[in-house]
């Protein structure tokens, strides 16, 4: 059904200029908003102007995202990096998730386009929180990164090592040589009497590395996604609550610390076995409505970015983390799930890309008429950061919308856990995979002339 004309003037209304811009203007990196932190005045070229210690690895991927970056601002989109998001802890203790009842390996859905198309993703993003409805934080099989402070053999904690498994996997390849990690084989025989079988991809470096981290409110007994959400969080009933965390020496700011230092132990990991991470932190902070927003949601801007910058120095100057990649991810801001996203924007010294989690329309009924995801490819442009796809239940190039990556060239897209088979049919899913200008992953796929081993010396250059 066709918009009416009195929605489509709310939308203009609603979107500015943003919703006419012409698309030659958004490769030119015009873009239509106005953000309320100064923008950038060109396209950040390295990761040293935030971090002068980044790694090696981190610095060669954060080249390739800006290269294909200002490819595409220039005209010449070289490819978009398909990616996909694997829910671990869904995916093994959740029977009713996903395509068929029942327990899923973990990596499921990174292996689920290999099984559809014969191609692997070139990104994996996994989520370390929230927990499975489970008291306190903890690890399956004890490992030196848990520490004390985390309790092991806890059968419900397990997918946290799967998640680190899977990163390694994905980065340097499964199977792999023992190279010091863990499970390198694949399979690990579990306390409890079972074993996790994690996804082949030709044993070589396969792809990207991503993390989220849906953080229940700091302080909260039980870890699960039901203490992710705002109408749980004790700022629901008590507005000075958020500033207690954010303040040094309460109670409030110290249970913050803790959950930093659980995400921060298995970063720690990752960076001792070189894998670069793309780590997106309090996504969606602009969503509207308390019912199904994130306890990061509806805080005043200076309290989120203080939020932000808390992490940021906890995970680089405190832990001397220096794998990452931060990844700002505002939701769409529809005027419907969310508001306009630019008094949240930390400021460039903190972030290295930027994103939208869209969930505002379907490709046969797009938001903005004018083209699927557009809008808000061209609202990220002023930022000079990569700009990515970074949540979307579909692929880009299904049966409906065959130009998008033409008209909204995204560094990278990714397609959220059961999504991936849940919104989109297998056609959809070959269509995205075989398009040339997809980037994919495994063994033999990489980058148009660049091979995924180059990133991992860190010498990989622009074309």
């Amino acid at each position: 059904m066709n918009p009416s004309k009195r929605e489509l003037k709310r939308r203009n209304l609603l979107l500015g200029a943003a919703a006419t811009a012409a698309a030659g203007g958004a490769l030119a990196g015009v873009a239509a908003f106005s953000t309320s932190r100064a923008p950038a005045a060109g396209l950040q070229k390295d990761l040293l102007s935030r971090d002068p210690k980044a790694s090696k690895t981190a610095q060669a991927v954060y080249r390739l995202l800006v290269g294909l970056e200002a490819d595409a601002r220039a005209g010449r989109r070289r490819g978009t990096l398909m990616g996909q998001h694997a829910e671990v802890h869904n995916e093994r203790y959740n029977p009713e998730y996903g395509d068929h009842s029942g327990p899923k390996p973990p990596g499921y859905y990174y292996r689920k386009p290999r099984d559809i198309t014969g191609k692997l993703p070139a990104f994996l993003e996994l989520d370390l929180g929230p927990g499975y409805q489970q008291q306190g934080w903890g690890v399956g099989e004890p490992r030196d990164y848990s520490r004390a402070a985390w309790p092991a053999r806890r059968e419900f904690w397990t997918y946290t090592n799967d998640v680190v498994d899977l990163a390694l996997g994905v980065w340097h390849g499964l199977p792999r040589a023992d190279d010091g990690s863990y499970n390198p084989t694949g399979t690990e025989r579990l306390w409890n009497g079972t074993k996790t079988v994690l996804p082949e991809n030709g044993g070589a470096p396969a792809g990207l590395v991503g993390m989220s981290f849906h953080q229940p409110w700091p302080g909260s007994p039980v870890k699960s996604y039901e203490q992710t959400l705002r109408r749980n969080a004790p700022s629901a009933k008590d507005p000075g609550w958020i500033d207690r965390v954010l303040t040094p020496g309460t109670a409030e700011h110290a249970a913050l610390l803790l959950d930093l230092s659980f995400l921060a132990d298995h970063l720690g990991h990752l960076a001792a076995h070189d894998v670069p991470v793309l780590l997106r932190p309090y996504h969606e902070m602009n969503s509207l409505g308390a019912e199904q927003s994130f306890w990061w949601a509806g805080l005043e801007p200076r309290q989120y970015t203080a939020l932000w910058e808390l992490l940021h120095h906890y995970l680089v100057g405190s832990r001397g983390l220096h794998n990452l990649i931060f990844v700002w991810a505002p939701t769409a801001w529809d005027g419907v799930h969310g508001g306009e996203p630019w008094d949240f924007y930390p400021g460039g010294e903190y972030v290295d890309v930027v994103g939208v989690d869209d969930y505002s329309g379907t490709p046969d009924r797009p938001f903005d008429p004018g083209g699927w995801t557009s809008t808000w490819h061209r609202g990220l442009a002023d930022y000079g950061k990569p700009r990515i796809l970074a949540e979307s239940f579909h692929v880009p190039l299904g049966a409906a919308q065959r130009t998008t990556l033409d008209q909204a060239p995204w560094v990278l897209w990714t397609v959220w856990g059961d999504g991936l088979t849940a919104k989109n049919s297998d056609a959809d899913v070959r269509r995205t995979y075989d398009d040339p200008k997809t980037i994919t992953g495994g063994r033999e796929s990489g980058p148009a002339g660049v091979q995924w081993p180059t990133l991992h010396d860190g010498t990989f250059e622009e074309e």
